[in-house]
């Protein structure tokens, strides 16, 4: 018990409006992450960072606390880091260098039931930074290619088409971020490790680690189609 949980909610998603406060198998989808989170035998507490009304009643409702995200903080040009940071230094202005942080998205309602408490496990081991993946399947990166406007393809890369391989099985393992969860260091967070680029993901540290989820096992709702899908999963009974 030594993680604090920052779930990120902002409410206003052009692509699917609403999504974190929208009914999924029969609940705000937000609250299958804030149960992930108090499920957790690593999180200690859980945060949830919203300028929605409806999803901060949610969370106080199932017990975790609220930090009212500023509107500079919620629009959709706004870095998942600096919000990020504004809820840990809200919920814990003067916390130990040395303590955990695991940042979750609302709009993910499908993730393994075990996988907070793996990214936290393996950061506790060393790194600053541990992100979930999972395989890329068939969008394999080596079967990307460049269509002109005549509609010739070429190699995304290289110059040969596929890397010449046309079997699934014969590529190389590829993962993706999947959006189940980021676990990371205090210091990481606060951009406090020297020799980091500058950029979005300078959050993450130097030593970046990842935790491989099955293909399929997280759900990160961008779609109706995705609403669909983890609606017909939670309700199959596989969280």
């Amino acid at each position: 018990m030594n993680a604090i949980a920052i779930i990120l909610a902002r409410s206003g998603s052009k692509g699917v409006p609403g999504k974190n406060v929208r009914e999924v198998a029969g609940r705000p989808c937000i609250a299958w992450t804030i149960d992930h989170a108090l499920r957790s035998r690593c999180v200690s507490r859980v945060v949830v960072s919203t300028d929605d009304a409806r999803a901060a009643a949610v969370a106080r409702e199932m017990g975790a606390d609220v930090v009212d995200r500023p509107i500079d903080l919620a629009t959709d040009s706004a870095r998942v880091d600096d919000a990020a940071r504004h809820a840990a230094h809200q919920t814990a202005p003067a916390g130990e260098p040395g303590s955990l942080w695991v940042i979750l998205y609302a709009n993910v309602p499908v993730r393994p039931a075990d996988l907070i408490d793996r990214a936290v496990n393996l950061l506790e081991r060393g790194g600053d930074s541990v992100q979930s993946y999972q395989p890329v399947g068939k969008h394999h990166p080596w079967w990307t290619a460049r269509l002109s406007e005549d509609g010739q393809v070429r190699p995304w890369e290289g110059d040969v088409l596929n890397h010449g391989i046309f079997r699934r099985q014969d590529l190389p393992p590829a993962f993706i971020p999947d959006g189940g969860v980021i676990a990371l260091t205090r210091a990481a967070l606060m951009l406090d490790i020297l020799g980091v680029a500058p950029g979005p993901h300078a959050f993450f540290g130097k030593d970046r680690r990842g935790v491989i989820n099955p293909e399929g096992s997280v759900i990160d709702i961008d779609s109706e189609a995705d609403f669909l899908v983890a609606d017909a999963v939670l309700r199959g009974g596989a969280r």
